[in-house]
């Protein structure tokens, strides 16, 4: 396992990996149809939740200084909500900026520096036990990624899709 410089971020590097393995494996075998459908008309799409969890990526890249833009920002930056007459991208152009963004961010992860994860960071959320600095943002972002995976497979299984699986691929490194 890499060994980040910041002792602090030794829980967020395996659910950073963690959750590259997920996203793909939930994302594995879908249909372009079938992630573009809806429960009822109340639920996202899971292209939705596939796009905002990429859009996520690219927030911690933010947050770390990379620049970095999401070609997709306008449809899931801060978990917009989801237009049906928008033209969402599909699973393998949100796949392709996932594997993008998410070698750049993870090598980031490793070079960050404490001093740079304590500086604050405003999300304006107004939690009275939230400091609200970069590293409280980027264990946001994980929580928020936990999520979006949860959300996807349930997703798949409601479409009538096997359970997501929790293989990992030794090949990604990130």
């Amino acid at each position: 396992m890499d060994t980040p410089k910041s002792s602090k971020l030794a829980v967020i590097i395996p659910a950073y990996r963690m959750h590259t393995q997920s996203f793909l494996n939930v994302l594995e075998g879908l249909s372009e149809a079938d992630a573009m459908k809806r429960i009822d008309g109340r639920t996202n799409h899971i292209t939705w939740m596939a796009g905002n969890f990429v859009n996520v990526r690219y927030g911690i890249a933010h947050v770390l200084g990379l620049p970095e833009e999401d070609p997709y920002h306008d449809l899931f930056y801060m978990g917009k909500t989801l237009d049906e007459h928008f033209s969402y991208p599909s699973l393998d152009k949100l796949k392709e900026s996932f594997h993008t963004i998410s070698p750049k961010v993870y090598q980031s992860l490793l070079e960050v520096q404490e001093e740079q994860l304590a500086e604050i960071f405003r999300i304006n959320m107004n939690i009275p036990f939230v400091r609200e600095d970069k590293l409280n943002f980027i264990g946001m972002c994980i929580g928020r990624q936990d999520y979006l995976c949860g959300q996807m497979a349930l997703m798949r299984r409601l479409l009538h899709y096997p359970a997501m699986k929790y293989d990992t691929d030794e090949n990604i490194t990130y």
